[in-house]
């Protein structure tokens, strides 16, 4: 779920924190991904079939890599204690019981990560919430951006969020800065992490009836829960008996310590690849194709980049392009980077 309707907030309160790309923009990136949600859109797409979940990461990360894009795939651990209410809610929605307490990764997880090792690409395991994990791993500067469809990574303290960071060519992509966001809203992290606990989050319940723009000047004018709770009109927005609105807070601006991971990318293991796609996933034929694919689309690629630089005059189509998606964030708004040392290639 992430958080409750903070992508709307944002459009309608801060739409200059969002900016429109293209894949092509994140060419020498390092970027890392909220792995449960790209299984998820797999999933959703035919439930059944762990075939089409493995396919779509081998199709989906070859078109980062010919990109020369460096993707880091990392995994949700355990869940939060804090977030075992939601888990068992999502399930009964979907019509299923929510077992998984301990977090152990499923036969579909431990052969996605198989075929990630084969491919070259690094994976990070999360102790808990991957998008917490990602948010430190650019808090940290081993990666440019984390992408998720998940705005929590943004009360998590990523300082850029992607989102449509799918691979596909008509995708739209957007690029969220919690610098700008911070700036627009004239407030905090720690106040915006109160505000996306009023939104409504993972981890505890919310107060009833509070709006998105509602919550939002609560906070602006009164600066945390607390403030907010004394202030509130308890009979329109009754507050939550036993409310752990505290411990949600600790989560987003408190993660656990851990070590920073050693991330190194190689070339892609075809043979390894063949042997383990073909055995009830994808036939040989094609993997060897697409692999054969990666490799020019990746040269030609990176041939159009170095023609590209230094080039001064912006191309026609170019200037269109940019032009609709200025547009777009124009239209939204009427309606309603962090740096460190880059781990080195192997």
């Amino acid at each position: 779920m992430g958080i409750t309707k903070l992508a709307d907030l944002v459009r309608s309160e801060a739409p200059d924190a969002i900016s429109h790309k293209d894949i092509s923009d994140y060419s020498g990136k390092t970027i890392a991904l909220d792995t449960s949600i790209i299984m998820q859109q797999f999933r959703k797409a035919l439930p059944s079939s762990q075939r089409l979940t493995l396919s779509g990461l081998f199709f989906r990360t070859l078109t980062f890599l010919e990109h020369d894009i460096k993707p880091v795939f990392v995994f949700d651990g355990t869940p939060p204690g804090e977030k075992m209410s939601t888990l068992e809610k999502r399930a009964e929605a979907d019509g299923r019981t929510f077992t998984n307490y301990s977090g152990v990764a499923s036969t579909q997880t431990k052969n996605c990560i198989d075929l990630l090792k084969l491919l070259g690409v690094p994976v990070v395991q999360a102790p808990a919430d991957a998008e917490a994990r990602c948010a430190q791993l650019v808090k940290s500067g081993l990666v440019d951006a984390v992408a998720s469809e998940d705005m929590d990574t943004l009360p998590f303290g990523a300082t850029t969020l992607i989102r449509g960071f799918n691979a596909s060519k008509d995708s739209e992509v957007r690029e969220y800065s919690l610098e700008k966001l911070l700036d627009k809203l004239k407030i905090t992290q720690k106040e915006f992490v109160d505000l996306c606990i009023l939104l409504g989050c993972d981890y505890c319940d919310k107060i009833a009836g509070l709006g998105p723009k509602r919550a939002l000047d609560l906070i602006q004018k009164h600066r945390t829960i607390e403030e907010v709770v004394l202030h509130v009109n308890r009979k329109t927005h009754p507050v939550p008996q036993f409310w752990k609105y505290e411990a949600a807070r600790k989560l987003f601006l408190e993660p656990p310590k851990i070590d920073s991971p050693d991330l190194y990318w190689t070339e892609p293991d075809e043979e390894a690849l063949v042997n383990f796609l073909s055995h009830g996933h994808i036939k040989a034929m094609r993997v060897r194709k697409r692999l054969t694919e990666f490799h020019l689309n990746r040269k030609n690629l990176r041939e159009e980049r170095e023609k590209s630089k230094g080039c001064k005059q912006t191309r026609m189509e170019d200037f269109f392009r940019v032009t609709r998606k200025r547009e777009a964030t124009v239209n939204a708004a009427e309606s309603s980077s962090g740096k460190g040392k880059r781990p080195k290639t192997k």
